[in-house]
């Protein structure tokens, strides 16, 4: 099985991710992400590679990061230690430094036992999937080995979280003065800069989920129990509620009477606000194929068109990068405005559909009613062939499924990219029909697709 998954390496702490794989893995890097003419330019003016680390507040993250970290000054590279910080700032102070990669050690919405590494190249973006198997094959070739003065030095980035900082109310169009706002962090990396940086902007700021003991992130808080959050908003009478991830690339919502908006509702608003001001590039939004049909009817009727990739805000962003697109996302809540960030960030959509809150005068309810959502079941097919989905029986039963639902809904068999499992997704105009529908495809990949 391939070492890299769809958002770097991730598994249990001292299980699989062990010290010596990150170090080993950090040292693969040097030599990979070493190469090129910026880096041999670096070397001929007689300087060394940088790199930026960070991590969220989980326990097994002190040790990982400085394996990590050990792995890089071991191969030459200078480390700025950005310490606990949410993955979009990473990404953020590797292009603001012109440092020549980065990692961030986390396992982002995943609970506390589990840890992941995620590498970003130059600028602050995610590798591709040829960069990545190049730098697994290399943990088993010879590594950059300097010795003296050419070994790379530590040194803690003390104003990291303050630049990010300034870049994110510098974003903004406008404050968010009158705005009441709770915030659940998920006792993960936006514990102390996220309420920061709202109240700079002006916000009313109650907090939840912001006392991260290295062991409680995720744990019944974030953007994965916004249950939690909705009762908070509607108990503190707030405008709205803003849910993210451990490591803070996601942004969930609550409107005022504790409803959930999602992340296709969020780029939505966006994908309106960002048109009206001549801000959406080619008037294009690119999202995923698990976004709603919701989304593309809603975006159809405002002249927006919409682009759709595989799963994973990589994916996205490829293509955005690609057609010059400002606006792309996931469901999930990885939201990417590329005028200011080159992965989702939780804080910056945030503070944006707080801004569109303010700058209309309009609830997040009525913001969010834009899009009417399609009732949506998933089912994950567990203990199947993956690499047969496209059997022909199964295939058949999906088009005739695909063909009594006609307009109004769709059906998508998606094989999972990490285990034997085919997920099963089906829109429909009501919850009872798409279940209808998700169960008996459901039944057709178990019988044919079995192992």
């Amino acid at each position: 099985m391939p070492l890299f998954g769809t958002d770097g390496v991730r598994g249990l702490a001292n299980g699989p991710l062990t010290a010596d794989l990150a170090l080993s893995l950090a040292q693969a890097t040097a030599v990979v992400l070493g190469q090129g003419r910026t880096a041999e330019a670096r070397r001929a003016a007689g300087k060394r590679l940088t790199a930026v680390v960070a991590r969220d507040p989980r326990v097994s993250g002190e040790f990982l990061s400085a394996a990590v970290e050990a792995g890089l000054a071991s191969s030459g590279v200078d480390v700025y230690d950005a310490g606990v910080l949410p993955t979009p700032a990473a990404a953020f102070l590797i292009a603001d430094m012109d440092a020549d990669f980065g990692v961030m050690v986390s396992a982002s919405h995943n609970p506390a036992p589990d840890n992941g590494i995620k590498i970003f190249a130059r600028g602050g973006v995610k590798l591709p999937d040829i960069v990545e198997q190049r730098i697994e094959s290399a943990m088993s070739g010879p590594k950059l080995l300097p010795t003296g003065a050419e070994v790379g030095r530590i040194r803690r980035f003390a104003d990291a979280e303050d630049r990010y900082v300034v870049h994110l109310l510098g974003s903004l169009p406008h404050r968010l003065d009158g705005l009441h706002v709770v915030l659940d962090c998920a006792h993960g990396a936006a514990s102390g800069v996220s309420p920061e940086t709202f109240r700079d902007a002006g916000a009313r700021v109650t907090v939840i989920g912001a006392d991260p003991d290295g062991l409680n992130i995720n744990d019944g808080v974030g953007s994965t129990h916004l249950d939690v959050l909705a009762k908070a908003v509607v108990a503190h009478g707030a405008d709205v509620g803003i849910a993210h991830d451990g490591d803070a690339d996601r942004c969930l919502a609550i409107d005022a009477d504790g409803n959930v908006v999602d992340g296709d509702q969020i780029m939505a608003i966006l994908a309106l606000s960002m048109k009206e001001r001549g801000r959406l590039a080619d008037d294009t939004l690119v999202t995923t194929v698990m976004s709603n049909l919701g989304l593309h009817r809603a975006m159809d009727q405002h002249g927006i068109r919409v682009e759709t990739t595989a799963v994973g805000d990589r994916y996205v962003l490829e293509r955005m990068t690609e057609g010059g697109f400002s606006l792309g996302g996931e469901q999930s809540g990885h939201v990417i405005m590329s005028r200011y960030a080159t992965t989702g960030d939780g804080l910056l959509t945030g503070l944006h559909l707080a801004a569109e809150m303010t700058r209309t005068g309009k609830t997040l309810a009525e913001l969010a009613s834009v899009m009417t959502v399609y009732p949506q079941v998933l089912i994950n097919v567990r203990g199947v062939d993956r690499s047969r989905v496209g059997d022909e029986i199964v295939q058949d039963a999906v088009a005739r499924h695909t063909a009594e639902l006609g307009m109004s809904g769709r059906v998508l068999l998606r094989p999972s990219g990490t285990e034997e499992m085919v997920r099963v997704m089906v829109e429909a105009g009501s919850e009872d029909d798409a279940r209808r529908h998700a169960e008996a495809l459901a039944d057709v990949v178990r019988e044919r697709l079995a192992l």
